[in-house]
């Protein structure tokens, strides 16, 4: 599907910062959660041969998306686009019969708006709700320009202003000050916008509210998240996390357990292997898919995003965190990591615009900190939870007619007499989750 801004025709993320991926992922790595699930903090990945082929010829450098400021705190690795096509490059290619300039700022290069409501069955939804609901983006540090560009990107996509004077946006600290905000960072000013443009591109409708932690800690952020709910917001996203610890049922408590609140989190992009906080029993750990078009009836296909053995949606078994009542898989004794998923490839990517820190203009982001977002979004378009409810469960009690089933590839290996918790195949399955959002009914209680 061609997606085009407003008056153009068309033509025919201890820590890892989950996906803070601006076509990828990164690292985090929080003080008492040990090393990285599978990397430290400090790793820089470089490109490979084997992610320039699984991407389809797109090539990326991963960069430090954030150099760590204080022992423990979150580092992360940086993927974006520097050569080759995207999915929405090579379709737009084909549309158009023109060949696109790879890694050119000047212009979007992966998927808008349009596109991600159309393959998950929102269009009319994104039209009509989410009126009256806030959406709350936590990340650490604060990005001077998030404001700025956010208009930018929504103007661009014909998509209603959002912004402080009308009331739609509006920027916090973890405290909940608008005026003492945290220290500036150019890897989570990445993120930032990343979160808020992928909010806006599923549910123009929403409110949106940024809560900006003073640091990468868990006792940061997950402060900020206590305030995202203090303040109201019904939906809140985390594109974060990192190795499980012996804390994290600790964690649990003191700052996911909001009932009537759907809190989202990054599976990871390392790959196989569980994480924090989307381990917790209390969030929707959300996983990350390659979405393509197609001659489907849907027009789209989605299979589990992959690009090496270390790079890749997240999934697995808990250590600590107990298995929810509504998850009944029985290859894993605790909580299984994922519940659904949505796009997180880099080369299937999304557009973001992005002016800190780096040139000024449009990038293709990928990783579960894409994935994240667009579900807290769906479910802002479902509508407000049961004030009693975990939204958690919602996507398990739906049918399988609300949900894209994903039944293809793998991010690692994993046990043989459990290979659904790292393969995907019908039904319910780590990677994936039950599947991808088709429409609203699998988000509501």
């Amino acid at each position: 599907m061609r997606t085009t801004p407003p008056n153009i025709p068309a033509i025919s993320g201890r820590w890892r910062r989950i996906g803070a991926s601006a076509l990828g992922t990164a690292a985090l790595v929080l003080a008492g959660f040990g090393t990285a699930a599978h990397a430290s903090a400090a790793t820089t990945t470089s490109p490979t041969t084997t992610q320039a082929a699984q991407a389809g010829k797109v090539t990326w450098t991963a960069t430090p998306c954030a150099t760590p400021k204080h022992k423990g705190d979150l580092a992360c690795d940086s993927f974006r686009v520097t050569g080759g096509l995207t999915a929405f490059q090579k379709h737009e290619a084909a549309v158009d019969g023109v060949t696109p300039k790879a890694a050119d700022a000047s212009t979007p290069s992966g998927y808008g708006p349009s596109d991600l409501q159309d393959a998950y069955g929102l269009t009319d939804a994104a039209a009509s709700n989410g009126s009256g609901q806030t959406i709350a983006i936590v990340d650490a540090y604060d990005d001077p320009n998030a404001a700025a560009d956010l208009a930018k990107y929504r103007s661009y996509y014909g998509l209603p202003a959002c912004t402080t004077a009308n009331g739609c946006f509006k920027k916090v600290s973890q405290t909940g000050s608008t005026t003492s905000l945290p220290s500036a960072d150019s890897g989570w000013a990445e993120e930032i916008s990343l979160d808020l443009d992928m909010a806006s591109a599923v549910c123009p409708q929403c409110g949106i509210l940024l809560v900006e932690a003073k640091s990468a800690s868990m006792a940061n952020l997950g402060t900020a998240v206590n305030e995202a709910v203090k303040l109201g917001a019904k939906f809140v996203s985390n594109s974060y996390g990192g190795s499980e610890s012996s804390s994290d049922t600790s964690y649990d408590s003191s700052y996911f357990k909001h009932p009537g609140v759907a809190i989202t989190v990054s599976a990871g992009d390392e790959g196989y292997g569980a994480e924090y906080p989307a381990a917790s029993k209390y969030v929707t750990s959300v996983g990350g898919t390659a979405l393509k078009t197609s001659s489907t009836t849907r027009g789209w296909t989605e299979t589990v995003w992959s690009t090496s053995s270390s790079e890749g949606t997240g999934s697995g078994c808990s250590a600590y965190d107990t298995k929810p009542s509504w998850q009944t898989d029985t290859g894993c004794a605790r909580r299984t990591i994922s519940d659904v998923s949505a796009v997180a490839d880099p080369a299937t990517g999304v557009s973001v615009y992005d002016s800190y820190g780096v040139t000024a203009g449009w990038y293709t982001f990928g990783g579960t900190s894409a994935s994240a977002p667009i579900i807290a979004a769906v479910y802002a378009l479902a509508g407000t939870p049961g004030s009693a409810d975990y939204p958690a469960q919602y996507p398990y009690t739906a049918g399988t007619s609300a949900l894209n089933d994903v039944t293809s590839g793998s991010n690692g290996t994993c046990s043989a007499t459990a290979g659904y918790l790292c393969t995907a195949k019908a039904g319910y399955d780590g990677p994936t989750g039950l599947g991808t959002p088709r429409g609203t009914d699998a988000f509501t209680g």
